[in-house]
């Protein structure tokens, strides 16, 4: 089977990946994203396995925080970085193998006739797909839209999903302050504070046995959830 051909923007499309600990996984995510031609950051979020890390992205831009600050700060580091680099396009994509990087050109694709500002990927729409969620799990999701909704005022039908892609524009608009999972609700607020223009897309989110054991627990929904509480007090 030949190679799928190269998006011809695919040289201005930097993808940051935020890691920590995803020694056994990221290699082949990393490769999935190089073979199509786009730039990428994996910012190693103070992992413990630093040495098989550098190892496995020897052709990616690797940075690394010194200590574990969360996945929103090594998204903004990702992000500062890939402004500094010149891109034209920054898109956002899970270390754990839930992403599939064939769909990377859908979620740009809106931005390039600048019809949008942010691309948010959505599970939950005609075309997307959740595949091997638990029920418990769509549960919470659900829940979070809800909140999400009320939060930012968009009118989202998924959150929480750390695919999306954004103009050079809005990327240099949006501030992450929250470090920890709490960013994604923040990010939300950020596009309405900025009046950036939105649009979801579908998306796939693979669950495998790898991915919900490096998954965020449940139990852990009520932190995220007052976190972002607390964010919404600062608008």
């Amino acid at each position: 089977m030949e190679p799928e051909a190269k998006p011809q923007f695919a040289a201005g499309v930097w993808v940051v990946i935020p890691a920590y600990n995803e020694g056994a996984q990221l290699p082949s995510v990393v490769r999935s994203v190089l073979q199509h031609g786009y730039q990428v950051v994996v910012v190693d979020d103070g992992s413990a396995e630093e040495a098989s890390l550098k190892l496995s992205t020897a052709n990616a831009h690797v940075c690394r925080h010194l200590v574990n600050l969360g996945q929103g700060a090594a998204l903004q580091t990702g992000i500062r970085y890939a402004l500094s680099a010149g891109a034209d396009y920054i898109v956002t994509f899970d270390a754990d193998g839930q992403h599939c990087a064939d769909e990377i050109s859908r979620v740009v694709e809106p931005l390039l006739d600048d019809s949008c500002d942010i691309v948010l990927g959505s599970r939950f729409i005609e075309g997307g797909s959740a595949i091997g969620i638990s029920t418990s799990k769509n549960f919470v999701l659900r829940c979070a839209i809800i909140f999400s909704r009320l939060a930012s005022g968009l009118p989202l039908t998924d959150t929480h999903n750390g695919f999306r892609a954004m103009s050079r524009k809005a990327a240099s608009a949006i501030s992450i302050t929250q470090n920890g999972m709490a960013h994604a609700t923040q990010i939300l607020t950020e596009i309405s504070r900025n009046k950036l223009r939105m649009k979801e897309v579908p998306v796939t989110i693979t669950y495998t046995e790898y991915s919900i054991q490096k998954g965020q627990r449940l139990s852990n929904a009520f932190n995220i959830a007052w976190e972002s509480v607390m964010e919404m007090f600062k608008k």
